[in-house]
Order: structure tokens, then C-alpha cells, then sequence
């Protein structure tokens, strides 16, 4: 059961923002590898994933229908791309270390709204369901 329907977005929100930092994190772990390319993933495909999750599914009507099979290789998983024109160093490698913990202290602080919202949101369902129960 969720609080309510905001819930589901903001838990989407959170599960994107966590994997963008794991993103930012690797970035700064290759901060000194030859040829590594900064990566980053958008919001925009995270969104298309999660439509095309919620796309009509085929109806199961009869025991003797045919299943359909799943593809489950490609749920959850983070589509990632090299951001382009990020200045270039002698060994190949386009890691800028300040513009990296910048997006990282911008993904935490966006992180920590969601999270307060979700507490937030959560309050306010326990506080329907307690006046409520006074009834």
C-alpha cells in the first residue's frame, strides 16, 4: 500500500537520482584512466523505461492461453551515454573533477528533497489513517 499516488513517482525519482550518483561516483573513480569518457545517464530515458513497463501487457483469459515471455534482461537497468564536448586531456581522458562534485552535491541535495517529500507524504497518510480511526 502506498501513501498515495505521488508515492510510486517520487520512489522512481529516488531509484533515478541514486542511479545517477552511482554514475557521477564512477566518473570520478576513472578520473585518471586513459581514455575514459565521462558518462551520464537522463531522466528522459529513465521515463521511456518505466512507460514501456506500463504498456498494455497481453490478457491471460484460458489456462491453455500461450505465456508471454519476458524479457527481463533489460528491467531496471540504467541506460548510460558519453557526454560530448567536454574538453579532451593529453591521455584521452574528459573526467573534470569540480563539474563532477558539482552535479554530485546537486544530485544529494535533490535526493534529500524527494526523501524529505516522501516522509512528508507518509506523514500526512498516517495522519488521514489516524483521524480515521477516531471516526
Amino acid at each position: 500500500m502506498t501513501a498515495s499516488n505521488v508515492t510510486d513517482l517520487l520512489f522512481e525519482q529516488l531509484s533515478f537520482r541514486s542511479d545517477r550518483q552511482k554514475v557521477i561516483s564512477s566518473n570520478i573513480a576513472n578520473l585518471n584512466t586513459p581514455d575514459y569518457k565521462t558518462k551520464d545517464i537522463s531522466f528522459e530515458s529513465a521515463l521511456q523505461n518505466k512507460q514501456k513497463e506500463h504498456d498494455l501487457q497481453m490478457t491471460i483469459t484460458n489456462r491453455n492461453h500461450i505465456r508471454p515471455m519476458e524479457d527481463l534482461s533489460n528491467k531496471n537497468q540504467v541506460r548510460t551515454f558519453e557526454v560530448d564536448g567536454l574538453e579532451v586531456q593529453n591521455d584521452g581522458n574528459n573526467v573534470n573533477l569540480d563539474q563532477q562534485i558539482s552535479q554530485m552535491a546537486q544530485n544529494k541535495v535533490i535526493h534529500g528533497a524527494i526523501t524529505n517529500s516522501i516522509k512528508k507524504d507518509a506523514t500526512w497518510f498516517k495522519l488521514v489513517v489516524d483521524a480515521s480511526s477516531k471516526n
